[in-house]
């Protein structure tokens, strides 16, 4: 039996922040390193994906699981450890993430597409399928900063769905919205993880949402990988703990 290809690869990724005590701005001018913490956020994880997988990230708030679905997608670089994504374009959809507020939908658009390293003219080619899938009426032409959260959450899907990449991360998004909004992007997402050609990594704290689009689910808490595998395997052991 041929080996599956790996599309994303983690090695012993570790990630931490400096947290700076609540002192005077005079204080901290003066002895700024004496007062500074460390936040380890993701503790020495490893993991591999296969072309086509479905990876389900649980754990519970704090665990590490958005920071580190940020490295993967290059908002910022691991500590130390590697992450290997073969080559492969990515995108990343959260809401808030990437958008300029100052510029309108339709030019967040564009600026979306040429980050994920699509041609003008391909963008061009999808930016009414992306605004008509949106469903935010005039305001494309207005200032992000002017956006409820729904509205947020509608473009970057539909700017996600619409420009397709060959590893696709998701977090929380399909929680966000109205209802009907809500299984138009649950109808268009398993339409594209049907495409066995697309790697999906999925951050959730639904337990539904994760046994059914996913094959593998990891369990991070306190930053570290807990478990890894099985969907309702790990997903039961979760709940447990978390009970």
């Amino acid at each position: 039996m041929e080996d599956k290809e790996i599309v994303v690869e983690a090695k012993n990724v570790c990630i931490h922040y400096r947290i700076m005590k609540n002192i005077t701005v005079r204080h901290n001018l003066f002895q700024k390193h004496a007062h500074q913490e460390v936040f380890e956020a993701v503790k020495d994880v490893s993991f591999t994906v296969e072309k086509g997988g479905i990876l389900g990230i649980i754990g519970r708030n704090g665990s590490g699981k958005s920071t580190l679905l940020r490295a993967i997608a290059g908002v910022f670089s691991p500590n130390s450890g590697a992450i290997d994504l073969k080559g492969h374009t990515v995108s990343l959809m959260a809401l808030g993430v990437g958008f300029k507020d100052n510029l309108t939908g339709r030019d967040n658009i564009s600026l979306s597409g040429m980050l994920l390293g699509f041609s003008e003219k391909q963008i061009q080619n999808k930016m009414e399928e992306i605004i008509d899938f949106a469903e935010i009426g005039d305001f494309i032409d207005r200032p992000v900063r002017t956006y409820s959260s729904g509205m947020h959450s509608k473009l970057a899907f539909a700017i996600t769905a619409m420009l397709e990449t060959d590893i696709m991360l998701v977090d929380e998004v399909l929680s966000v919205g109205d209802e009907r909004f809500k299984k138009k992007s649950l109808n268009k997402m398993q339409e594209l993880i049907n495409d066995k050609n697309r790697t999906v990594i999925i951050v959730s704290h639904s337990i539904d949402t994760l046994k059914n689009f996913c094959n593998r689910v990891m369990w991070i808490h306190d930053g570290e990988m807990k478990e890894i595998g099985e969907p309702k395997e790990v997903l039961d052991h979760y709940v447990k703990f978390m009970n």
